[in-house]
C-alpha cells in the first residue's frame, strides 16, 4: 500500500500525516507513507483544499482531517 499525505506544512496536514501513521499501526497494516510537500506536485492531484490524502494512486480525501474511526475505514476500503 503506498500513501501519500499532500500538504505545504500546516498544521493540518502533520496532523494528518500523524494520524495515518498511528492508524496503520493500531491495524497493523504495513505502508509506504509519503509527505508530498511540493505545492506542483499537490497540484497535479487537482485537489483544492489542503491536507489530501491519496491511496494507492487514488484521491479518498482532501481539505480536513478525519477522525481515527472514519481514517480507519478510509484505509479498510483502500485495501
Amino acid at each position: 500500500m503506498e500513501i501519500k499525505i499532500l500538504g505545504t506544512g500546516c498544521a493540518n496536514c502533520k496532523t494528518l500525516e500523524k494520524a495515518t501513521i498511528n492508524a496503520l499501526a493500531e491495524m497493523n497494516i504495513d505502508a509506504d507513507v509519503e509527505k508530498v510537500e511540493d505545492i506542483q506536485k499537490i497540484m497535479s492531484y487537482g485537489i483544492m483544499r489542503t491536507p489530501g490524502l491519496v491511496i494507492n494512486g487514488k484521491i479518498v480525501l482532501s481539505g480536513r482531517v478525519p477522525n481515527n474511526t472514519e481514517l480507519k475505514e478510509i484505509i479498510t476500503k483502500s485495501l
